[in-house]
């Protein structure tokens, strides 16, 4: 069954939209707290975690979601402005019933969104996600206590989710070390640069000014270019950008040059593989990634196991199959020996820990990973209908994999977070890979509304 509201990584859209209003957002903490009222056994635990990043929408929508929450029968703290992944922490330190995060991630700050995490600190599953949908339809506009009413803070959560992330190298690690770090005017304002200097390093820091509107805008893992700046200009080892929620990362290497997940993901399974810590020898990533990290992982005699397009798949993946590593290209990296949640932080610190065992620079790490040539483009769209339903797109799919002779791969989806629709080609050399999308997007743009 097609679920309604969620997509990809919870409820998403613009601020007083259908969705994203105080009037929605209380009526899906009610229903959400309805759901894991339900699931319970045995004694009612804790309060529920909440957070949010630093869009000015989420005050907001954080009270309404609290209502919402206590009219279900929960108590509600809140952490404050944190990382999502900071909040999955706190659910799992607390041992709170669920959590909930009112962040729209990468989004501009005209969006924002809900999301869950269960009493293991994972996102949601899809039967979840649809059961919540099914208890809207009881939940009331007006029910419930009134949203003004304060919600307690969490105290130390924050706090220990720092020592938690420091504790993942050697005091001291980073002396003599200096990195810049992009927090897109979001979350990680508070954590990313404390843990760093924490560990020694000198931090430059940009993307740090947030106004409640300026999150991601013109920052962030979205816009790496002028971290990739400061990181030559001020001789740094690497530079560190975030989205606004902080589970994501982008890397810039002591060049200049931005790696993406992909490369990420090489550089940490590798050294995993290395050090026996891979379990199963196996990464877990989604069909978005590279065919060349598969190659990588099979040259190395490790495995790939690839999901659909979203990191809670991924997490799926790895609890189904006992693995420890997984992320997806777009930069959002999972350690289960650390969290179940994407952690940017996270992920930047087993990349430095790479860096610091191998003695070698980031521009050089990266070379493990191989990659076949790609295009991969993103079209605004103004409905949504089943892609199987339009022929010629698929006669021009069918053309194109032809056309790469067996030695590459197609791949299109609609954007679960946005109205886009995504196309990846990947093929064995530029120019044909670069011909065989411009024949795609060409099919697209006749067979459904496309906007600029």
């Amino acid at each position: 069954m097609k679920r309604r509201f969620f997509g990809t990584d919870g409820v998403r859209g613009p601020v007083g939209g259908p969705l994203m209003n105080p009037t929605f957002a209380r009526r899906l903490g009610e229903a959400a707290a309805l759901y894991f009222d339900r699931a319970a056994t045995g004694k009612r635990p804790g309060p529920v975690i909440i957070g949010r990043d630093t869009r000015a929408s989420g005050i907001a929508l954080e009270a309404a979601v609290a209502a919402g929450v206590r009219a279900g029968g929960f108590d509600v703290v809140t952490v404050g402005v944190a990382p999502t992944p900071a909040v999955s922490f706190a659910v799992r330190r607390y041992q709170a019933p669920f959590g909930v995060v009112v962040t729209a991630s990468h989004n501009p700050a005209t969006d924002n969104g809900i999301k869950f995490f269960g009493p293991s600190g994972a996102k949601l599953r899809d039967e979840e996600e649809l059961t919540i949908e099914d208890l809207l339809e009881s939940v009331a506009e007006s029910t419930g206590p009134d949203e003004s009413r304060e919600v307690p803070h969490a105290g130390d959560a924050v706090r220990l989710y720092l020592e938690r992330l420091a504790g993942l190298l050697p005091p001291d690690a980073l002396d003599g070390w200096r990195i810049a770090v992009d927090c897109a005017h979001g979350a990680s304002v508070r954590t990313t640069p404390e843990v760093l200097r924490r560990l020694g390093a000198e931090v430059l820091v940009m993307g740090a000014k947030p106004d409640g509107l300026n999150i991601n805008d013109g920052v962030g893992s979205q816009h790496p270019e002028g971290l990739a700046s400061l990181v030559v200009r001020e001789r740094a080892q690497l530079g560190v950008a975030h989205d606004g929620d902080a589970d994501r990362l982008v890397l810039v290497d002591e060049t200049g040059s931005v790696l993406d997940g992909d490369e990420l993901m090489a550089i940490v399974a590798r050294q995993a593989l290395t050090r026996g810590a891979l379990r199963h020898r196996t990464l877990v990533a989604t069909v978005q990634s590279n065919l060349g990290l598969k190659l990588a992982l099979e040259e190395w005699s490790g495995h790939l196991v690839q999901t659909s397009v979203g990191d809670r798949y991924v997490l799926e993946a790895m609890q189904d199959g006992g693995f420890s590593i997984g992320g997806e290209s777009s930069g959002h990296m999972i350690f289960m020996d650390i969290s179940p949640s994407g952690d940017g932080l996270a992920a930047a610190l087993k990349v430095i820990e790479a860096m610091i065992e191998t003695g070698q620079p980031l521009s050089r790490l990266k070379t493990c990973l191989r990659r076949l040539p790609q295009c991969v483009r993103a079209l605004t769209i103004g409905t949504q209908p089943p892609l199987e339903s339009l022929p010629g797109l698929g006669e021009a799919v069918a053309q194109g994999e032809r056309d790469l002779g067996g030695k590459g791969r197609i791949l299109l989806r609609y954007s679960g977070t946005e109205p886009k629709i995504r196309l990846l080609v990947e093929g064995p050399d530029p120019a044909g890979t670069k011909a065989v999308m411009e024949r795609l997007e060409q099919a697209v743009r006749k067979e459904l509304e496309v906007k600029g």
